[in-house]
């Protein structure tokens, strides 16, 4: 059993160097030869982790949160896996998070249905992300379970596996990460880790875009990518049990790929005019939801920034070095109704906002306000594809956080603009320019916000917006 640390970069170096090695070393053709058997082994951790496992934490993990506990275990077994989650701003490491990896070449997991175990933890904590299926070598077969919540007693949990079918020579057999929970550290095990091919497993539902009909109108030339990919089984205790799948479980199909294409992992490209409608299986089972191309033709990219990069804060732009944000669109439950549509037109993103009554974009949860004292306005380009309702008004709102660096702290300043018809014209790119040169406090900004200013008139349009950025 090794201890080892490798960005998936390295192992991805070493590949091609052990291609390179076996290609010019062996002349003879391998066409026609049958792919090697890899064994059936179902054990990933009984008593003891099984021959070739290895194990690799993320580069940015706590390196030692993983040992081999022989104190606290299932059942009176003779081993169980302990995590030590660390404590926030923990110097050695944010959070837990490792790979074990198979190194005998991968295992045929095809006769299994479920990867199982017995977890507890010193607290009812929820483990934020667990599964199969990473391996730092493209992670194919990805599949992970969110929030899986722990007792402070043992109890079983499955994960199940989307298409056995496809696992014939799986080398990630399990992964986690796990933060600390309102920022404390705490301990939890693992034990009896195990595929198995359980009875009582039914209703299989596979879904793509969580399971809903999207529609995303776009332009000729723009790419977006199908999401909300998710498996749903039904245990025999009638339990439910979601997770998340990687692209290649799914066989992604166009309604009409003279408008639209989708690769194989799910990409989508728009090439034409017209309506396409993405829909999935996953083997013979067809997949609940639609992504909905509507292409309305050429796109019309936001005009050039020209200002000096030096006088220039950018928040979003393909013309300048963006700071660091922690999100475009918070979706503040339960009162927003925005959902997002971003995509990117010939190499140009652009932040796309349906459904809208208001959006946040923030930047001071996991990245640093930002110092805007020589910066006198706040610019970006908004557009309208569809006719602009009478009488709307659309709101621009800066927001500093004070000192503390929190909103709602009680040292929150803010600036805002409106703009209304008839300067909101539909099918054009509108410059909103909010003079932020009198704002009391701006060297913590921490909130954008976008809304219709209390009128009804914007509630549930589209729009696109790019080119968000600070200037002098």
């Amino acid at each position: 059993m090794k201890f080892l640390e490798l960005k998936s970069t390295q192992l991805t170096i070493l590949a091609g160097l052990l291609l390179m090695f076996f290609a010019q070393g062996c002349e003879r053709s391998v066409d026609g030869l049958e792919e090697p058997d890899f064994p059936a082994n179902p054990e990933v951790f009984i008593d003891g982790f099984s021959a070739g496992l290895e194990y690799y934490p993320y580069e940015d993990s706590r390196q030692d949160a993983f040992s081999v506990d022989e104190d606290n275990t299932h059942d009176n077994s003779d081993a169980s896996m302990r995590f030590d989650v660390p404590n926030a701003g923990d110097p050695a490491g944010a959070y837990a998070g490792a790979i074990f990896r198979d190194e005998n070449g991968g295992r045929n997991l095809t006769s299994f249905n479920a990867l199982t175990f017995y977890a507890k933890g010193t607290k009812a904590g929820s483990i934020n992300d667990i599964g199969f299926g990473q391996d730092f070598l493209g992670d194919q077969y990805a599949v992970t379970r969110n929030d899986l919540k722990l007792t402070t007693n043992w109890e079983k949990y499955i994960i199940p596996i989307p298409d056995p079918s496809v696992l014939t020579s799986s080398q990630g057999l399990f992964w986690y990460a796990e933060g600390p929970e309102d920022g404390d550290g705490y301990s939890f095990w693992v034990d009896e880790l195990k595929y198995e091919n359980l009875p009582g497993l039914a209703q299989a539902r596979p879904a793509i875009m969580s399971g809903n009909e999207e529609t995303q109108t776009s332009f000729i030339g723009s790419n977006t990518s199908v999401t909300g990919l998710t498996f749903t089984i039904n245990k025999a205790n009638g339990e439910d049990v979601t997770v998340g799948a990687a692209p290649a479980y799914y066989t992604f199909n166009s309604s009409d790929t003279g408008v639209a294409t989708v690769s194989e992992d799910g990409q989508v490209e728009v090439v034409d005019q017209g309506t396409a409608e993405i829909t999935a299986t996953l083997g013979d089972l067809s997949a609940s939801g639609a992504l909905i191309i509507e292409s309305i033709g050429n796109f019309t990219p936001a005009p050039t920034p020209t200002e000096d990069p030096e006088d220039v804060i950018s928040i979003f732009s393909d013309a300048y070095e963006n700071v660091p944000v922690d999100f475009y669109n918070g979706f503040y439950e339960p009162f927003q109704t925005t959902t997002s549509s971003d995509f990117t037109v010939d190499g140009n993103d652009v932040l796309g906002y349906e459904n809208f009554n208001f959006v946040g974009i923030e930047f001071n949860q996991n990245v640093p306000t930002i110092d805007a004292s020589d910066m006198n306005f706040l610019s970006m380009d908004v557009f309208f594809p569809d006719e602009v309702p009478a009488n709307s008004t659309l709101r621009l709102t800066l927001v500093d956080f004070g000192a503390d660096d929190s909103f709602g702290g009680g040292d929150d300043t803010d600036v805002a603009t409106s703009v209304s018809n008839p300067t909101l014209l539909s099918g054009e790119w509108i410059r909103i320019d909010l003079d932020i040169s009198g704002m009391a406090n701006k060297s913590n900004l921490g909130q954008i916000v976008l809304d219709s200013d209390l009128g009804p008139g914007l509630e549930g349009e589209t729009f696109y917006v790019d080119n968000i950025y600070l200037r002098r």
